[in-house]
């Protein structure tokens, strides 16, 4: 009589032992049903947003911290024109006699009034007395101490003279990026979670929806370390697709808001660029998706697993 296929087949196994992975393979390696893959490219996408903000306002921080870091200010308000241009010039050949000043420029009342014009117009230059600028250029971090030795040096030529440093001036605004930049890292940590949370609910729908074959599995000899690693198999493929959609949406739109931004034309928005480490953090997001998919799916399988006994 004809053996049957599979009993020919165990037969010319020598009967060995139906168990241990064999047994885990009769688990599904169907992907995660749903829209799990859109969930995670979604996050992924808005991830790339945010990190890549927070590595341009950082960028422009620094770029603008070490522009302004040695540049001060010297004003020189007086209401008298004729005085005002005495105090200029003796302001300039003070300064240019200190060796804690490297270089300095008085600004041309010209470009000084094209600077007011679109706030008092053209007429407004003449009726309010707009203050001298000397823009210096110091040999050191604009500190304490230099600009003391600068007040120093002008008040007996110069008494209408203000000096200031110009990163002070920018101090609101410094403030302002260093929130935006603690808002970036928490919206990506947030991004995170959520991303993580997705997967759990995923992993345990598909979980719950194979329970049956799951308890077989066990029968047969699977381990929880079997069962979990087809899961995580699954979660990661998932997380891999959804990741790579995600990258190219992020970074499409991250391209888009550089075009825009840089149209402006602003020195100080251009020192925001990205740099090559920057796009290499920013390529790395999905990697560190697809970690953190696996590794939460893995968790979350073998605590069910644990319960199920």
């Amino acid at each position: 009589m004809k053996r049957p296929p599979v009993l020919a087949r165990a037969v010319a196994r020598s009967l060995v032992p139906f168990g241990g992975e064999r047994a885990a393979a009769l688990v599904p390696h169907a992907r995660l049903a749903g829209p799990m893959p859109w969930v995670i490219a979604i996050m992924v996408a808005l991830t790339v947003i945010a990190g890549a903000g927070g590595l341009a306002l950082s960028n422009l921080a620094h770029t603008a911290r070490s522009e302004l870091s040695g540049a001060a200010t010297v004003q020189v308000v007086e209401p008298l024109k004729v005085e005002r241009d005495r105090q200029t010039r003796a302001a300039e050949a003070a300064l240019s006699g200190l060796p804690e000043v490297a270089s300095l420029r008085v600004v041309p009342d010209d470009e000084l009034n094209a600077l007011l014009d679109p706030w008092l117009g053209s007429e407004g230059d003449e009726a309010v007395p707009v203050p001298a600028l000397i823009d210096v250029e110091l040999r050191g971090p604009a500190n304490a101490e230099r600009l003391t030795a600068l007040r120093r040096a002008l008040g007996p030529v110069a008494p209408a003279a203000r000096v200031d440093a110009q990163s002070s001036w920018l101090g609101p605004v410094f403030t302002a990026i260093s929130s935006l930049q603690w808002l970036a890292i928490a919206l990506v940590v947030l991004l995170a979670l959520t991303s993580a949370a997705a997967v759990w609910l995923a992993a345990r729908s598909a979980l719950g929806g194979n329970r049956g074959t799951i308890e077989i599995v066990h029968l047969l000899g699977g381990t929880d370390a079997q069962i979990a690693r087809i899961f995580q198999r699954s979660v990661g493929f998932d997380a891999a697709a959804g990741g790579a959609v995600g990258l190219a949406l992020g970074m499409a739109a991250v391209l888009v808001l550089g075009r825009q931004f840089a149209a402006l034309g602003s020195g100080m928005v251009a020192g925001g660029g990205l740099a090559a480490i920057d796009w290499v953090l920013i390529a790395a997001i999905p990697l560190v998706g697809v970690v953190i998919a696996m590794f939460t799916a893995r968790l979350t399988v073998l605590g069910a697993l644990r319960r199920m006994l």
